[in-house]
């Protein structure tokens, strides 16, 4: 649903034209004009949410390795809270051995969620991880794979969000992976050179047929999210069940203040990757940069400099600090990370990215940190970051809707309600009214 009000020319002369006198001095023409906005604001917060808030969305555990499943966003789709990525890892810094001893570790640890995109290592990420699936037999049905699309190619048709890309981006993505679907599919960043409409169409079209059972956003704004869902509603398309977004302690305001009003309001739910933020909570660049790490690669210049940049010491500091919290719980500081992210009632799952079986094993036991993770502990870990990010009263700008002050009202304006089967507008008269925000952002 979409809610918007337009003031153009053509209004403004009508209104000065045809009903300019009687407003001006009629106090019935105002209160009128107020009850209409009255009415149509109570009808927009109504349909503003089509996912009962009451629903209760229940986590379960595996009985023999303690995983913890839970919904994506509120779908019906189970996912392992945690999953296993591919970026830098598969295809670049590690064998096709070892990605194998990592998977294979997962799968038995519990994890069903196996991330990949088209991008990554060129399109061998998927190559690799398609071999393993069918080297193991393990059943498709188990497993949750999800693929992104957007930087398929050289070619400038082989980039984006198009129809064109969307589709034929998953027949390759299928093609390297040697599967028949796969469970997620998403747009691996916002395209301002596709219509929404066209994304939202392409994306219904490779659920339709049989490609893919979801799809999600990744790096979206939440005002794009939110342009999705109105678009998939407004023409009886399938909408965004999830949102792929970095996550961890020094990484925030996205994932707490933004995503939680999508959650509670349409469902979209959040699969946050870089918990460690790219190795730098796990404290081994405390001492310099590791010949073998990341930040050692010619591509991570970026990673490097922020390592030794000032806050990158400051954020040394602050681990240091956290240690001593890990230490009371019995548990290493990426595991107290990881459960950490997995403390977000929004958050469905978190992806790990390691390069060596030890890696992978120390982080998948912070499933057992979880229940340590109490109001007490949190808010030692908020004092010691101080950067708790606060939810602010959302404006025009960042939220995509509208606020007005009473000055800012103009003369004669139209506003239009989209809901999911019909658009109404409504023409209002000269009135000076004072708008409330009727945004799904602020409850």
């Amino acid at each position: 649903m979409q809610v918007s009000i337009a003031c153009t020319d053509h209004n403004l002369k009508r209104g000065n034209g045809d009903h300019g006198k009687q407003s001006a001095t009629s106090p019935n023409v105002v209160n009128q004009a107020r009850a209409k906005f009255r009415t149509v604001a109570i009808i927009a917060r109504s349909f503003g949410s089509f996912t009962p808030r009451h629903i209760s969305l229940k986590e379960s555990t595996g009985k023999h390795t303690g995983m913890k499943y839970r919904n994506l966003g509120k779908s019906g789709l189970r996912v392992s809270c945690l999953g296993l990525g591919t970026w830098v890892t598969f295809g670049g810094q590690i064998t096709d051995e070892v990605a194998e001893q990592l998977m294979t570790i997962a799968y038995e640890s519990g994890v069903n969620l196996f991330d990949t995109a088209e991008v990554y290592a060129g399109g061998r990420a998927e190559i690799i991880l398609g071999n393993i699936i069918k080297k193991k037999c393990w059943r498709r049905s188990s497993l949750v794979i999800t693929t992104k699309l957007y930087w398929g190619g050289k070619a400038e048709t082989e980039r984006g969000l198009s129809r064109k890309h969307i589709i034929e981006g998953l027949k390759g993505s299928l093609q390297r992976m040697q599967l028949e679907y796969v469970d997620v599919v998403f747009a691996n960043r916002p395209d301002s050179n596709t219509p929404m409409e066209e994304i939202v169409r392409a994306m219904t079209y490779v659920i339709n047929q049989g490609m893919a059972m979801y799809w999600g956003t990744s790096r979206w704004t939440a005002m794009e999210i939110m342009e999705a869902y109105s678009v998939a509603r407004q023409f009886n398309l399938i909408p965004p069940v999830c949102e792929q977004a970095e996550y961890h302690l020094f990484q925030r305001e996205k994932v707490e203040v933004q995503l939680p009003e999508l959650y509670h309001k349409i469902g979209v739910g959040a699969m946050t990757w870089s918990p460690l933020a790219c190795g730098i909570i796990t404290g081994k660049y405390e001492n310099g940069i590791p010949e073998s790490s990341r930040a050692s690669m010619k591509s991570y210049q970026w990673l490097k400099e922020k390592i030794v940049s000032e806050d990158g010491r400051k954020q040394q500091a602050k681990l240091k600090e956290l240690n001593h919290i890990a230490e009371k719980l019995g548990c290493t500081l990426p595991q107290l990370a990881v459960a950490w992210c997995l403390r977000n009632e929004g958050v469905s799952s978190v992806l790990l990215g390691t390069s060596n079986p030890e890696q992978l094993t120390e982080n998948l036991g912070a499933i057992q940190v979880l229940p340590k993770m109490t109001s007490h502990i949190v808010s030692e870990i908020d004092h010691i970051l101080g950067n708790r990010p606060y939810s602010k009263r959302i404006t025009a700008l960042r939220s995509g809707w509208w606020t007005s002050k009473r000055s800012a009202v103009p003369t004669y304006f139209t506003l239009t309600i989209l809901l999911p089967w019909k658009s109404e507008v409504l023409s209002l008269g000269p009135a000076q009214l004072q708008l409330q925000p009727t945004s799904a952002w602020n409850r």
